[in-house]
């Protein structure tokens, strides 16, 4: 197990639960079985499989004993990673942060595909783009709380400009994100303009599903997928909810989700002509 010390906890948690999980099966219990044991809800038991719930150095020193777990190097390695996976991220800085989980994953990935068909992906925003989209998802929320969204909507952008480790971002997008007019012409033809400046960054892929192909696999809905430098961090498909978000990890789901993204791909305009037509699309808002 590495040891880096600039892992992020979300990351450490996830590797932690991946190792738990490992243990349970080399026993051959399940779940259930584990939860019994320790009368606790065979949810809790998954969520820490998965990475989606803090671990504790007790929930380690409960699961060793479970599984009979003898090694003093092993144990102290997981004690010491479930005490690294408690420490705050910068996200945290921002309160409750419903999708930290993301954010934090988000931070340690090398590369981000995302199918995006009714707004400019997050990473892509600008400030005043961000701003209306936020607060017209978000229709009852406060100044404040909005303003602490955009804040962390920016933020998560630094890792695009990472000078030595910028991530990889590929955006195919409906075209139908070009069209619908998100705080107001001017904002509109600054953010196009900003998607095409982007665009031309090595790192940077932006491709647009015209009209004109007709239906396609993205209308299933949006999607991000996520990978990984490290072997021991599977790639991972994002699905986000109104009140909940879908981790997929199954290598099965992985593999579904990555082949519908090479299909939108090749059905997608190539980045030349993309950035053709957001320019038009630009200078219509511009009119």
């Amino acid at each position: 197990m590495s040891s880096s010390a600039s892992i992020n906890p979300t990351v450490r948690r996830r590797r932690l639960g991946a190792k738990l999980r490992e243990l349970r099966e080399e026993r051959k219990l399940t779940a259930e079985d584990v939860a019994q044991q320790l009368l606790v809800s065979q949810s809790k038991i998954s969520r820490l499989e998965n990475g989606r719930r803090a671990i504790s150095q007790r929930d380690v020193r409960d699961l060793c004993r479970v599984y009979s777990v003898t090694d003093e190097k092993l144990i102290d390695a997981l004690m010491t990673m479930a005490r690294e996976s408690r420490q705050r991220g910068w996200w945290h800085a921002f309160g409750d942060v419903p999708y930290s989980v993301y954010i934090g994953l988000e931070a340690n990935a090398v590369s981000a595909r995302n199918y995006e068909s009714l707004f400019v992906p997050g990473m892509l925003q600008t400030r005043e783009y961000a701003a209306a989209v936020i607060a017209g998802i978000q229709p009852e929320a406060l100044p404040e709380q909005n303003e602490k969204r955009i804040e962390i909507r920016m933020r998560r952008q630094e890792v695009m400009q990472d000078p030595d480790k910028p991530l990889r971002m590929w955006a195919v997008l409906d075209e139908a994100v070009l069209h619908r007019e998100v705080g107001g012409p001017q904002v509109m033809r600054e953010q196009l303009e900003h998607l095409i400046a982007l665009s031309h960054q090595s790192h940077i892929t932006v491709q647009v599903l015209p009209y004109g192909i007709g239906a396609h696999p993205g209308m299933s809905g949006t999607f991000s997928i996520l990978e990984f430098e490290d072997e021991a961090d599977a790639t991972i498909v994002y699905l986000e909810g109104v009140t909940s978000d879908l981790y997929l990890e199954k290598e099965a789901d992985v593999k579904t989700y990555s082949t519908l993204y090479e299909h939108l791909r090749a059905m997608a305009l190539g980045p030349d002509q993309t950035r053709d037509l957001i320019d038009r699309v630009a200078k219509d808002f511009a009119r």
